[in-house]
């Protein structure tokens, strides 16, 4: 996992379940994960490299906002293997939001969560419970539009 900026870790998991990390910083760990390629200058769109699957490759040749656009949440989601889709509760003991706390971007950071830990069992690595964190944001006061600069979910 060295290739990535950020190794997965029980920690890291959990602040994205505890909307502590912007969407856009949980995008890029299911894109480098999906084979996108940041833009060698630093701005611009991640593009779809040779080893993004070629499914993802064309409905979305630039990597797509995996918790705001929907489309792209529901391929995530259904890219989920059958035996994975419990990895939430089994890994983490993730029992779910309450009610008053269900916003699409809140079950969609789910999503990705639920998606990362499966792809950490295909790429047979285990989760260590510690890792190195980018700097943690409180919570937004407004769940629905999430932290500054998160796009607007569809």
């Amino acid at each position: 996992m060295s290739s990535h900026s950020w190794s997965l870790s029980r920690a890291l998991l959990m602040a994205i379940l505890e909307d502590r990390l912007s969407d856009r910083f949980v995008a890029s760990l299911v894109w480098e994960r999906l084979g996108y390629l940041p833009p060698e200058d630093g701005a611009g769109s991640w593009l779809a490299g040779p080893a993004t699957p070629a499914a993802w490759r064309e409905a979305f040749p630039e990597a797509p906002q995996v918790i705001a656009v929907r489309p792209a949440s529901v391929r995530l989601t259904r890219s989920i293997p059958k035996e994975s889709k419990q990895l939430l509760k089994q890994q983490l003991q993730f029992g779910g939001y309450r009610i008053h706390e269900l916003y699409p971007r809140r079950t969609r950071r789910a999503t990705a969560v639920n998606w990362l830990l499966a792809w950490l069992v295909s790429a047979g690595e285990l989760l260590p419970e510690e890792g190195a964190l980018p700097p943690l944001l409180d919570a937004p006061a407004d769940p629905v539009r999430g932290h500054p600069g998160d796009p607007p979910v569809e």
